[in-house]
């Protein structure tokens, strides 16, 4: 296992800074997952840990020792990328064995590092293939034995999934965790794909624009987002949001009004809220009710339905809102009757479940 540290981490090309004072602590064992969209700089600090990438500023340390200037090759950590990049002419067994038979160990020693791993990644019958006779999935798996043999303390992977189908992906992804679980080693995984994130991490770092906006485990994150961004990012569909304004704050309820005139109770803390003031009021699809379906009278909205999505176990309604542009989503049982584009809706968001982000986007009341 290793511990990984950052200590106001920064990447500049030339006047181009991609990565701004990242502060960072990777544990002991860990899977820590980086999620943001592209060009965010997820990647580049994988590379940077990696020793792929040279640090502008800041310092890495890996297991207590400052790892900056250390060659990559001596950092004790193996690294799976997107592509595969397989050895053709080599069997699997042979990718797997190569970078072991450049050290001083003995062919017997090799040999049981990649029996050992092939028999985790339940690929044994696989090992005198060649590359172009597997399947994506079985490719990608021979890439993470390789970094298997190497027994490193810290895996990096590098959007490891992307070039797979979205079958292929549940599958690896429940192979992965298992994965972490047998070999209790520090795991940092590099993803655009929120539900990978969820699904994967023990701990999310979620990125943008070359700064973290949240670490924090899955559903910490997926249940009390720090700003619009994250609210905005985690989570399909993503949170609704509309504009708003404070009418009455009574310390431990905030008495917003939408663009339509709708009055909406939300209990939080807003003691830090002032009357007038121009806020964003924040639900997620599956927190919203039918207002048939409830005995709440108060925070009750009209709105008119413009397409269906039927998922089968469930149906994902997209409705307009007076005054908003934005579509409003709302996630319903699948044999809700009259759903169909042009039919109004009267639903009901509970006050507990909506979130309040202030005028700079930042939530309040955590």
């Amino acid at each position: 296992m290793a511990e990984v540290r950052l200590q106001q981490i920064s990447k500049s090309y030339g006047n181009n800074q991609v990565l701004q004072g990242i502060d960072l602590h990777v544990r002991n064992g860990e899977f820590m997952v980086f999620v943001g969209p592209s060009g965010c700089g997820k990647s580049t600090l994988l590379r940077m840990i990696a020793g792929l990438e040279d640090i502008s500023a800041g310092e890495l340390h890996i297991d207590n020792q400052l790892a900056n200037d250390i060659p990559p090759a001596k950092r004790g950590l193996a690294m799976v990328f997107q592509s595969y990049a397989l050895y053709p002419h080599m069997t699997v067994y042979e990718n797997m064995a190569f970078s072991l038979s450049l050290t001083s160990m003995n062919k017997a020693e090799i040999d049981t590092a990649v029996q050992h791993a092939a028999s985790i990644l339940q690929m044994t019958h696989l090992l005198q293939r060649k590359p172009r006779d597997l399947s994506g999935g079985q490719r990608q798996r021979v890439a993470i034995g390789r970094a298997i043999v190497r027994k490193p303390g810290l895996f990096l992977f590098d959007e490891p999934l992307s070039n797979l189908d979205a079958s292929l992906r549940v599958q690896m992804r429940i192979e992965l965790s298992k994965l972490h679980r047998e070999l209790a080693a520090t795991m940092i995984y590099v993803t655009h794909d929120q539900v990978e994130a969820m699904t994967l991490g023990q701990r999310i770092a979620v990125f943008n624009g070359g700064k973290i906006e949240q670490i924090g485990a899955p559903l910490e994150l997926y249940d009390k987002p720090v700003n619009l961004f994250v609210a905005g990012f985690l989570g399909s569909p993503k949170m609704n949001i509309v504009k708003a304004r404070v009418l009455r704050n009574f310390g431990n309820v905030v008495e917003l009004q939408l663009a339509a005139g709708t009055h909406i109770n939300v209990q939080l803390d807003a003691s830090n809220l002032q009357t007038g003031e121009e806020v964003s009021l924040g639900i997620r699809a599956e927190h919203i009710l039918l207002a048939s379906q409830t005995t709440e009278h108060s925070n009750q909205l009209e709105v008119c339905i413009s397409f269906v999505e039927h998922l089968g176990d469930a149906a994902i309604v997209y409705a307009t809102l007076a005054g908003e542009e934005n579509l409003f989503a709302i996630k319903l049982p699948a044999d809700t009757s009259d759903l169909y584009a042009g039919a109004d809706l009267c639903i009901q968001l509970p006050g507990h479940r909506c979130h309040v982000f202030d005028n700079k986007g930042i939530a309040v009341g955590l």
